[in-house]
C-alpha cells in the first residue's frame, strides 16, 4: 500500500517537474537535482507531520491544505503564463526557476503528502518506512518529470510556458476535489 501511494503522491512532482522544465529552456542539471532534493524532503517531513498530526486535527488540516495548495499551484502557474506571453529572452528565464520558486512548489505539492500521512496512522516503525519510500518516489518522479519535460520544451518552446502555467493550475483545481 505505500509504494502504491507514493506512487500516487510522485505524479503530482512528475508534473509539476516536467511543466517547469518545459518553460525553462537551458533547465540545468542542477536545477533538477535541486528540485529533486527539494520535492523528496518536503514530501518526507510533510508525510511524518501528517502522521503525527493525524491524532489531532486531521479534518481541518486537510481543509486547509487543499485551499493552500490551490493557491500556490494557482499563482505559480499564473506567473508562468503571464512570463511566458511577456516575451523574455532565454538568459531571463532561466533566473525563473531559483530556490524560492522550487520551496513554495515544494510545499504546494507536498501538502497531498500531509493529507495523506494523516489518513497513514502507522507505528514509528512504519513511519520511517513510508517517509522513506514516500519521499524517494519524489525525488526520482520529480527527475523523470523534469527530463521528460525538458524534451517536451525543446519542441514545443514557443508555447512551454503557458502549457507549464496551465499544467501547474490544474493540478491547482484538482487539488480542491
Amino acid at each position: 500500500m505505500v509504494f502504491l501511494l507514493a506512487f500516487s503522491l510522485g505524479i503530482d512532482v512528475f508534473a509539476v517537474s516536467a511543466s517547469c522544465s518545459m518553460s525553462v529552456p537551458k533547465f540545468r542539471e542542477r536545477q533538477v537535482y535541486l528540485l529533486a532534493l527539494c520535492f523528496g524532503i518536503f514530501h518526507i517531513c510533510t508525510t511524518a507531520i501528517g502522521v503525527l498530526a493525524g491524532q489531532f486535527v486531521s479534518d481541518q488540516m486537510y481543509e486547509i491544505g487543499r485551499f493552500l495548495s490551490f493557491a500556490l499551484l494557482a499563482f505559480i502557474g499564473g506567473h508562468m503564463i503571464w512570463e511566458s506571453k511577456r516575451g523574455d529572452t532565454d538568459e531571463q528565464k532561466i533566473e525563473t526557476l531559483g530556490l524560492a520558486r522550487m520551496l513554495t512548489l515544494a510545499i504546494a505539492t507536498s501538502i497531498d503528502a500531509l493529507a495523506a500521512g494523516v489518513s497513514l496512522g502507522v507505528t514509528a516503525g512504519g513511519l520511517i518506512f513510508a517517509c522513506i519510500v514516500i519521499g524517494a518516489a519524489a525525488f526520482l518522479m520529480t527527475l523523470g518529470g523534469a527530463f521528460l519535460g525538458e524534451h517536451v520544451g525543446e519542441r514545443f518552446h514557443k508555447h512551454a510556458g503557458l502549457i507549464g502555467g496551465l499544467v501547474l493550475i490544474g493540478l491547482g483545481i484538482r487539488s480542491l476535489f
